[in-house]
This record gives structure tokens, C-alpha cells and sequence, in this order.
């Protein structure tokens, strides 16, 4: 599916009454999942492990 055909297929399933600013939102949320699906594809993912790693020092005790 192209770039195109998501934000299509995307304001089509909103309601009418979407603000533009929602749906803004909606494309830079599908945007960014795609991004990190792409980084994945590539081999730049964090193995899980590293992230929980990285998480317990974002964690405030």
C-alpha cells in the first residue's frame, strides 16, 4: 500500500467531524510506526532485552 493509499484509507474510516489537527496526529502516528517497522526491517532494532535495560534508567525511584 502507498503512502497515498494510507492517509486515504485513513481519513476514510475518521468520523466527519475529525479536526485537521487530529488527523494530523493520526498520519504522524502511522508515520512513525512505519519508520521503526522500517528500522527493524533493516536490522537497527534494539534487542528487548536492551530496551528493558534502558527503560529501568528512565524509571524515576
Amino acid at each position: 500500500m502507498s503512502n497515498r493509499e494510507i492517509v486515504l484509507d485513513l481519513v476514510n474510516r475518521l468520523p466527519e467531524e475529525t479536526s485537521l489537527h487530529e488527523i494530523a496526529r493520526e498520519i504522524e502516528f502511522i508515520a512513525g510506526v512505519n519508520e521503526g517497522f522500517e528500522e527493524i526491517q533493516s536490522g537497527q532494532g534494539i534487542p528487548i532485552q536492551d530496551l528493558r535495560n534502558l527503560m529501568q534508567t528512565w524509571i524515576a525511584e
